[in-house]
């Protein structure tokens, strides 16, 4: 019996070759447990078929367990693959979506095959997986193409063990499959005899448009073209937001950026996400990515992306088809609804996306690859933690949520749901429990959740019945993730920075040094508490911070500094403003970097509001990589049981360097270069006097290539080990993995 991703990837076929190289008999059979096998031969040929097996898996199986026994010969000859079997143990662990193949890609674009054009070419090797899913196992009754029957050469194929497309459920063909067709914005069909190439004119004559993909629809225009870019901004109410792009091939990827091997690789990949890479030229309108250093570059992952992208165009914008807070668009009728006054055509088929799947992001620091959103191409694989555990539902937090399911030793995480501020997001949470319950075939008594008692998550949490409900920190929960998809068990030092983070004193944390293992933690240290005035508003509104860092770092003399540094229009607020800080008028204390990014990026003069998240960070980043950089002052302090770090010099340095008319890039790049030393200080003060020498990374803050990157060199260069996140995004998309194994740690050990 084999376990794992063995269902929907060629694994059967794969099986059944091997079995004729070395004239094996018996059969080969899908299961709601796995895939069984039973071979009668010569030993010798057996021993080799077994290892054979491992050594030559198809490209996205993957193997997690191996059951055998020794049975009496039958005498059977000849090797068949027999109808599937439903049982009540289900361990099958179903594929995600995979990229065109290059043999289907060759196919497509051969005027003498079939499928010469056709928009739903695939094979074994390709296609959608987890998107059309109903149900397991893996057949095509099962899937949104069963009601598509195949006509007698797709079932040939479908029936032949030595074609590619042996129970290739997806398998469809022009005279059997699904179709395209083309709508106005008000849902008439437009007779064209080729609804793609009619799409590419409208696209290159400025249009938007909405194109039905694997797991949602994408709203696309010509990425050159910056008044069609400008206009989908506009109608989608995405002022500044990074745009993701798709591009024909690695040679055009390069024409718009900086493209390394270890990019190159992820980008050609399978599981083909969007890859952050440094910008270059001006082919690109400069409307795609303001203020960024990187553009959110990916390839064609299915036919009507190598179609669209065929002759016209260096690159398509291809970004979510949403409106803020809400989960991007499946169904046609629901697109024509929704996107209703933001596309002008709409670009659909008839194959039903049963799974909403959003395109996954990568970015490359020197560690390797590390995701910044989990979803299609990646989701539902899972990651094997160090042992088993008991079941665990978690429900992540509020923000950039994911939905994990802890079974045995395998974890298994829900594709991004996202933010939790509209009914139609906590709609997609709902259907991603149970969406996530029904591939693993378990419904855990144990439902995990995050702190903050205002979390949708939170509260619903203690809503679904189950008998138990574990609370994780947050930043606990952060650091467990990394530990877990790192298989690292025991005492850790964890460093936790990020935005925003409900702590167990009921302040805002963001800036966490703590010693933990999977089901516990110590705050031993966190950035020094500063004020956030008027609360969710200093989030959007970084003014607010940096005047709350500059009454903390010049005390008297600070109103002088804020007006010497134009960051309020009108003096007579500064006042109003040291009132409510002094009182703490629905101003919280924070040890939040996130807030103090933002506090920074205000005080050099780069943004005084923010329109999305992070975007002052992000910024501020792009600005320090202008320019090498010093270290600035810093102090570190005991108060009682805790390290305090002290970044008010920092603070003071940047404010007094902008009046004195430095450059605001060195000064940005030597804020980078103070945090890197004193979070290492308070990482090998702590290693000092605990005596451990492993450093666990996560939070959002880790997404800043420079930060992460140079920490990591330089605890490493100290001996210390350190770990980071490649697998679970290091965001808060990866908080539902931490909470579920802290849970299941706490249950198993009784505590």
């Amino acid at each position: 019996m084999f376990t794992g991703i063995v269902q929907g990837v060629g694994f059967r076929p794969f099986i059944y070759r091997l079995a004729h190289r070395y004239s094996l008999s018996g059969f080969v059979q899908n299961r709601s447990d796995g895939v069984v096998v039973e071979v009668e031969g010569d030993a010798g040929d057996i021993e080799v078929f077994l290892e054979h097996v491992s050594q030559e898996l198809p490209l996205v199986a993957s193997v997690s367990g191996i059951r055998s026994e020794d049975l009496e010969t039958t005498g059977d000859r000849g090797f068949r693959v027999i109808t599937s079997e439903k049982t009540d143990a289900m361990e099958v662990h179903i594929s995600p979506d995979i990229a065109t193949c290059e043999k289907c890609l060759k196919e497509l674009f051969d005027p003498e095959d079939r499928r010469f054009r056709y928009a739903f070419i695939n094979c074994t090797n390709c296609g959608p997986r987890l998107t059309i899913i109903k149900d397991i196992p893996y057949d095509r009754e099962n899937t949104s193409m069963e009601c598509f029957p195949m006509c007698k050469e797709c079932s040939r194929e479908y029936s032949d063990p030595l074609d590619r497309r042996f129970h290739a459920e997806p398998n469809a063909c022009p005279e059997c499959g699904p179709q395209l067709w083309l709508l106005d914005s008000s849902g008439r069909k437009i007779d064209t005899p080729d609804p793609v190439e009619r799409a590419v004119d409208l696209i290159s004559e400025g249009y938007i448009l909405a194109i039905k993909g694997l797991g949602g629809f994408h709203l696309s225009v010509d990425a050159g073209n910056d008044e069609a870019v400008k206009r989908l901004r506009d109608r989608k109410f995405r002022e500044e937001k990074p745009l993701a792009v798709m591009v024909k091939d690695v040679t055009h990827a390069r024409l718009v950026s900086e493209v390394g091997q270890v990019e190159e690789r992820i980008l050609r990949s399978p599981e083909r996400p969007i890859v952050l890479l440094r910008k270059k030229n001006g082919i690109l309108s400069p409307y795609i990515a303001p203020g960024m250093y990187t553009y959110g570059i990916m390839l064609p992952y299915t036919p009507l992306h190598h179609l669209l992208l065929e002759k016209r165009f260096n690159a398509l914008v291809m970004t979510s088809a949403n409106h803020k807070d809400e989960p991007i668009c499946t169904g046609n009728r629901e697109a024509l609804d929704r996107l209703n006054g933001i596309a002008d055509f709409f670009l659909v088929h008839n194959r039903d996306i049963l799974v909403r799947c959003d395109d996954s992001i990568v970015f490359v620091p020197s560690s390797g690859m590390s995701l910044v959103r989990r979803s299609r191409g990646f989701s539902p694989r899972p990651i094997r933690i160090s042992e088993p555990l008991p079941g665990v539902l978690a429900l992540g937090g509020h923000m950039k949520t994911s939905v994990c399911v802890l079974k045995h030793d395998m974890a298994f995480l829900s594709p991004h749901v996202g933010d939790l501020e509209t009914p139609l997001a906590r709609d997609f949470l709902f259907k991603s429990i149970s969406l996530m319950e029904r591939i693993t075939s378990t419904r855990p008594d144990c439902v995990a959740s995050d702190l903050h008692p205002d979390y949708y998550s939170t509260r619903l949490a203690q809503k679904l019945g189950r008998r138990r409900v574990v609370q994780v920190q947050h930043h606990h929960a952060h650091i467990v993730s990394c530990m877990a998809e790192n298989m690292v068990s025991g005492s850790v030092i964890g460093i936790a920075m990020d935005g925003t983070g409900y702590g167990t004193d009921g302040a805002v944390w963001g800036g966490e040094f703590l010693l933990c293992d999977e089901a516990s933690f110590q705050r031993a240290g966190h950035i020094g508490y500063f004020v956030l005035p008027g609360g969710e508003r200093a989030v959007k509104e970084p003014w607010r911070v940096a005047l709350s860092l500059l009454r903390e770092a010049f005390g008297r003399s600070w109103k002088e500094i804020a007006t010497g540094l134009s960051l309020v229009e009108d003096s007579s607020l500064l006042p109003v403003l040291e009132a409510v800080i002094e009182r703490r008028i629905n101003s919280p204390q924070t040890s939040s970097l996130g807030r103090l990014f933002d506090g920074i990026a205000a005080i050099v003069g780069l943004r005084r509001k923010v329109s999305f998240e992070g975007q002052a960070a992000m910024e501020l980043e792009a600005l320090a990589r202008l320019s090498e950089g010093i270290e600035l002052g810093y102090g570190i302090v005991s108060q009682g049981d805790k390290l305090i770090l002290d970044l008010l010099p920092t603070v003071r340095e940047i404010a007094k360097g902008m009046l004195e008319g430095i450059p605001r890039e060195f000064l940005a790049r030597s804020f980078h270069e103070t945090l890197i030393s004193a979070f290492a200080d308070m990482a090998l003060s702590l290693a000092a006097s605990t005596g451990l020498g492993r450093v666990v990374l996560s939070g959002g803050c880790f997404q800043n290539r420079i930060l992460v990157e140079g920490l990591m060199d330089r605890l490493t260069g100290k001996g210390v080990d350190v770990f980071f996140h490649h697998l679970i995004p290091t965001n808060d998309g990866g908080i539902s993995l931490g909470q579920a194994v802290c849970a299941g740690y706490r249950i198993k050990n009784k505590a």
